[in-house]
């Protein structure tokens, strides 16, 4: 029965994160992230979150705005310009 229970978490944690994935990939392309570079920018974010936030007062949402604004100011080849 134990093994059942792990298991089962194991494939809720699973599940949760394919999840969360998808949501912080349709966040970057509602930020104006290129379809076709999606994979290298969410590679980005998770790369830099720690960074950006490091001296930020920033809490909750405003953290990951911070981290979207971070990667369009310094990585805006992977963006598409901004429609005026």
């Amino acid at each position: 029965m134990a093994d059942f229970k792990r298991e089962n978490f194991k494939q809720e944690i699973e599940n949760l994160q394919y999840e969360l994935n998808i949501v912080l990939e349709a966040m970057l392309l509602y930020a104006g992230a290129k379809r076709e570079s999606l994979d290298e920018v969410v590679e980005l974010y998770i790369d830099n979150a720690d960074s950006v936030l490091e001296n930020s007062s920033a809490q909750g949402v405003d953290e990951v705005l911070e981290v979207v604004d971070y990667l369009k100011n310094h990585h805006g080849e992977y963006f598409d310009a901004p429609l005026r």
